[in-house]
């Protein structure tokens, strides 16, 4: 006889809880943009982001059903990715909360081909993207976009997100210094050498931001 670990059900039960499943699952944090045919700019941050093909370079995102920058980007045929970096969790935060003005609070340009506008300050890269296709599924929309052009704009560590908390990328464990060839006592070759752990991430215990938003 087997029994299902809590919080996982067959079909005839409650829905499985995805959010406690993705929460230790950590990722790179990004923030879609993009422009409508009025002009306006529309912007959100994204967490559900993964490369689909490498020939043709293509990547996927999912944004939400009836989301304004998901309208804007269907609209428009195109979107920017901007990766952002470990200091950049204020814009994280801002593009999470839905704030009307958030365009007004970041510093950013709109290149000429750019497919949104590029958050030059807060991101490490940017993609440009020219949309495939999109795909309802449940109440977000899978975007399938072609990779047109990569700017990398800084060398800097990304920002993750992940047990619903913000972190930077960790330092490397340091490498022991390399010992000297030499001949060992038996007393000394008995004792075994001792390896530095790696550090881990250290968590944020800020409160945790919507993952698609952009009211």
């Amino acid at each position: 006889m087997t029994t299902e670990p809590a919080g996982l059900t067959g079909d005839d039960g409650p829905p499985a809880d995805l959010r406690t499943l993705m929460a230790a699952f950590p990722t790179g944090v990004s923030i879609i943009t993009t422009s409508a045919r009025d002009g306006a700019h529309w912007g959100m941050t994204c967490t559900s982001l993964c490369s689909v093909s490498l020939d043709p370079p293509v990547l996927l995102v999912c944004l939400r059903c009836g989301s304004p920058t998901l309208e804007a980007v269907s609209d428009s045929g195109q979107f920017a990715v901007n990766l952002l970096h470990a200091q950049a969790r204020p814009t994280a935060e801002l593009f999470a909360s839905g704030a009307p003005d958030r365009f007004e609070r970041v510093v950013w340009r709109a290149p000429a081909g750019a497919a949104g506008p590029h958050l030059t300050y807060a991101s490490h890269t940017i993609a440009d993207c020219s949309v495939l296709s999109t795909q309802v599924v449940g109440d977000h929309t899978v975007v399938l976009g072609k990779v047109d052009v990569v700017t990398p704009i800084r060398l800097q560590r990304p920002l993750l997100y992940g047990l619903r908390a913000y972190a930077s990328w960790p330092e490397p464990a340091p490498v022991p210094s390399p010992v000297p060839s030499r001949t060992a006592s038996p007393v000394a070759s008995s004792v075994p050498s001792r390896i530095s752990p790696e550090r881990p991430a250290k968590l944020s215990s800020a409160p945790t931001p919507r993952k698609h938003s952009d009211r």
